[in-house]
């Protein structure tokens, strides 16, 4: 070839100076011819170079793709004229350049599989792309490494560092920047509840002393906050308002998001400590006069986390000495009581009022009461029975059933207590 020719710089597609054809079939058989340089396939592929070195190789190289990997391999093609640092800024969309570093890798193209992966590690992906990118990859070995690094397993140290962080900041111990505010603690709490989620994988996280201790401060931090907010409540000056409700909701829905999240760490017993303990107070402020005609949302949100924790004490999930197990049902007993029937009312008097006890939440009191009641000594099944009968509004919670169970047990007690008392004034003394 002429030397003049030899010197200028090489153009892919160009005739005129072309030594070599890439013929690309496809499954038909059907050719398209690419004018290409001998040179410059040597010098960027070890592929080509083993195939031009071969004493019967022709100036035509033939190739077989697909339809799917074509533009891929006349991509990389073009890619093979480009300067080294040029390729990567040629790269325009993860598709593509998964499908060149495909190619790159079976023709041996070295330089440009490595643009490629430094292009696909740096740029963002979107969900479907990641799936085609771990399936892509993976039979890629070694020089696929910088991606799997970005989606590899994290070790469990850096797990809990983040699962703590997001504590945190779910609960307000670590207060969120200011330009994010309830944003990042929503997005924070939710994240604590997916590392939870049960699924068939292993959990991401396991409840040591670190990680309930930082829980633990979270439950006091937020519960801290709803005493204070609920305290200062009576000092609104407009009660009427939404805002004064939302702020007391909100604090009261961060408790709820507590209670499912301590239920899966084996704490749930620490939050139900504290609703019993609080509750007296909790009631007194809600029961105030002020508040009867408003806090509808706030009063029925009470009532489902007490549900929640009801049922966490009646079927056994959370065990507490007898005396915390009677106050708790002396004392939301009778609000409950109190509550359904003015929620119905309102209910039937306001069209679309929003505030009601469904059918499954009444449904979830009333059988954890049974169960709390039963669980009871006699005795005190009995006050609880008679101040039930003794009210104004005996229709819910419906606890006929253990009323009925009582009065069975009651009977059976007594029977046993006479045979016995039988049994040891007819006994005989033998020496």
């Amino acid at each position: 070839m002429d030397e003049a020719l030899q010197t200028k710089p090489r153009r892919f597609g160009d005739r005129k100076t072309s030594d070599v054809v890439i013929c690309l079939k496809n499954r038909e058989g059907i050719p398209k011819r690419f004018y290409s340089h001998s040179s410059v396939l040597i010098n960027r592929s070890k592929y080509f170079a083993n195939r031009l070195s071969h004493p019967s190789c022709s100036d035509c190289i033939n190739i077989h793709c697909s339809e799917v990997n074509h533009d891929h391999h006349v991509n990389l093609l073009k890619l093979l004229y480009l300067p080294a640092d040029s390729i990567s800024d040629s790269l325009d969309s993860v598709k593509s350049a998964l499908g060149i570093l495909q190619v790159a890798v079976a023709f041996q193209c070295e330089e440009i599989a490595r643009c490629c992966i430094q292009y696909l590690e740096a740029v963002p992906w979107e969900d479907k792309e990641e799936e085609l990118i771990l399936k892509a990859v993976s039979n890629l070995g070694p020089i696929a490494m910088p991606i799997l690094a970005r989606i590899q397993p994290v070790d469990l140290a850096a797990t809990k560092n983040v699962f703590i962080s997001a504590v945190r900041v779910a609960t307000s111990i670590s207060e969120p920047c200011p330009p994010f505010g309830n944003e990042l603690k929503t997005s924070a709490q939710e994240q604590v509840e997916f590392m939870l989620g049960e699924d068939e994988d292993a959990p991401l996280v396991t409840a040591d002393d670190e990680v309930k201790s930082v829980l633990r401060m979270g439950l006091l931090q937020i519960y801290s906050t709803f005493e204070k907010e609920l305290s200062a409540l009576l000092l609104e000056p407009d009660l009427v308002s939404d805002r004064a409700e939302e702020k007391i909701l909100h604090s009261l829905s961060d408790l709820e998001w507590m209670f499912n999240i301590l239920g899966k760490m084996d704490l749930m017993k620490d939050f139900v400590s504290n609703w019993a303990e609080s509750s007296s107070n909790v009631l007194e402020v809600i029961e105030d006069k002020k508040l009867d005609s408003f806090m509808w949302g706030l009063k029925i949100k009470l009532i489902e986390v007490t549900a929640k924790v009801l049922e966490a004490v009646g079927y056994g999930n959370v065990i507490l000495p007898t005396p915390i197990r009677i106050s708790l049902l002396k004392t939301w007993l009778p609000y409950i009581r109190k509550m359904k029937p003015l929620l119905d009312s309102k209910g039937s008097e306001e069209t679309g009022f929003p505030y009601k006890m469904s059918e499954d939440l009444c449904q979830s009191i009333e059988g954890a009461m049974v169960t709390l009641v039963l669980a009871l000594p006699s005795n005190d099944q009995a006050d609880i029975l008679a101040d039930w009968m003794g009210a104004e509004q005996v229709q819910y919670p419906d606890l006929s059933e253990a009323f009925e169970v009582w009065c069975f047990r009651t009977k059976s007690a007594k029977r046993r207590l006479v045979e016995g008392l039988d049994g040891a004034g007819n006994a005989t003394v033998s020496l």
